[in-house]
Order: C-alpha cells, then sequence, then structure tokens
C-alpha cells in the first residue's frame, strides 16, 4: 500500500511539462482564480523589452559640410563657376520662395544669391500674405516700377515693356516654387495681382526647345474640365464639386 500511495504521488514528467511547468504556487493561484493571464504577462515581457530600445545608444546622423556661399555639399561646391565678385545690376530681385524649396539639395535661390549683392536680392519664405502682416511688401506691389515674373494671361514680355514703358522697372518680384506652387501662391494672394506681369523671351524659348525635342504638352485642368475631356469622375464631396465649378467658370481659386 506505501508503494502505491509513492507510486501516486510521484509527478509525470509529460504530464507535469504539458501543465505548462507550473510551479504549486502557481497552481494554487490558478484554482483560486488570482493568477493573471498568460496574455497579461507576454504583454508585459514585450512592453518591458520596448523600454529597454529607449536605452540604447542613437546615432545622429552628421549633415555633409556645406559651403557658405552657394550652400552646396563642399564636394560638389559651384562656387568655381560662379563669378568671382558680385554683379552690378539696377533692378532689385525680390524672391518669393515656397517653404518647401528651402529644404531642397539643389535649390537654385542661394546660387542667385551669391551672384548679386546683398542690397539688390531679398528672399521671403511663406505661401500666404497681407498687408497687416506683410507691409513691406504691399508697399513694394503698389510701387508703379515693380513687376512680376509670372507666365499669366496678361503676361508682356519684358523687352517689350522696357521699350514701351516710361517708368524703369525698379524690382521684379520673383516666385520660387513648381509650376503649382507658383500658380498657388499668385492666385491666393491678392497682392501679386497689383504689379504688371512680365514674362521673359529666355522661358518662351526654353518651352519651345523642350517640345521640339519631345517634351509633350500638358492640358490644364481647366482646359480639360471646359472641353469635356476630363478623364476622372466628378467628386461627390461638395467641396471639391464647388472647386471644380469654379474652374469650369474660370474663376481662379
Amino acid at each position: 500500500m506505501e508503494r502505491l500511495k509513492e507510486a501516486g504521488t510521484t509527478r509525470d514528467p509529460v504530464a507535469w511539462a504539458a501543465s505548462g511547468s507550473r510551479t504549486p504556487n502557481e497552481e494554487e493561484r490558478r484554482e483560486s482564480g488570482t493568477a493573471p493571464p498568460t496574455a497579461v504577462l507576454g504583454e508585459e515581457a514585450d512592453g518591458a523589452n520596448a523600454d529597454g530600445l529607449w536605452e540604447l545608444p542613437v546615432e545622429r546622423e552628421e549633415r555633409r559640410p556645406e559651403c557658405s556661399r552657394c550652400s552646396r555639399p563642399q564636394k560638389v561646391c559651384l562656387c568655381p563657376f560662379l563669378p568671382l565678385h558680385p554683379l552690378h545690376i539696377s533692378t532689385y530681385l525680390y524672391i518669393i520662395q515656397h517653404p518647401a524649396e528651402e529644404s531642397k539639395v539643389l535649390r537654385t535661390v542661394p546660387l542667385l544669391a551669391a551672384c548679386l549683392p546683398q542690397d539688390k536680392c531679398q528672399v521671403k519664405i511663406g505661401r500666404r500674405f497681407s498687408e497687416e502682416r506683410d507691409p513691406e511688401l504691399s508697399a513694394l506691389c503698389r510701387k508703379s516700377g515693380t513687376l512680376i515674373l509670372y507666365p499669366g494671361d496678361e503676361a508682356a514680355n519684358l523687352e517689350e515693356f522696357i521699350l514701351d514703358s516710361l517708368v524703369y522697372p525698379s524690382t521684379i518680384i520673383i516666385i520660387d516654387g513648381t509650376w503649382s506652387q507658383a500658380k498657388d501662391i499668385f492666385y491666393k494672394n491678392s497682392l501679386f495681382r497689383l504689379p504688371k506681369q512680365t514674362l521673359l523671351r529666355p522661358l518662351q524659348a526654353l518651352c519651345s526647345f523642350q517640345l521640339q525635342h519631345g517634351a509633350q504638352i500638358r492640358l490644364s485642368k481647366e482646359h480639360l474640365l471646359k472641353n469635356g475631356l476630363y478623364p476622372k469622375p466628378m467628386p461627390k464631396n461638395k467641396r471639391k464639386l464647388r472647386k471644380m465649378e469654379l474652374l469650369m467658370n474660370s474663376v481662379k481659386i
């Protein structure tokens, strides 16, 4: 009888492993309902591992040294190809730069600024401007000698404007950005519609050269909508639909 009792009290290793290798105390807590769920224990373990990641040292990325003049990396500095001395110009250039252009590696505004005297070139970064917040820009746009370089419907060639006008342009406003960014800045800031619009012949020559060498003409969304050529279905959103209607009615938005 004693041997049978001993055999009954001896733990089967296979059964013990299948039960999750729980100790007697864990079995008592599980039977009484006080043992934590296995999923909670797993989450606590994962959280402890994640907390340990925050203690790892972080390697900071070092930027390549830049040239203080052209703002390009020193290995690809363009200063040897720029004028040694600033160019003497009589016109003041006021550049409106889209914020997205400021962080681009191949931005060209620093190259232009490096070629001109400091008192002949100013860069202003932003998308929205008003008379209250930008009184200097507002006064500049209202001057008769101020032009804005923009290829709008009312734009005139700069060379022809200089020949026909009695006032020589003292300031030219240039919008720096992609076509869509420049259009957004021009039409959503009423200040920029005050100066006379001009267009440079080199820009026309550049566009003609590109078309002659394989570039494709991309029709604007306004043109596609007006002529029933817009390939996409009209939006269901009322705000977007209203925007489409304004474009079809030639309302600049």
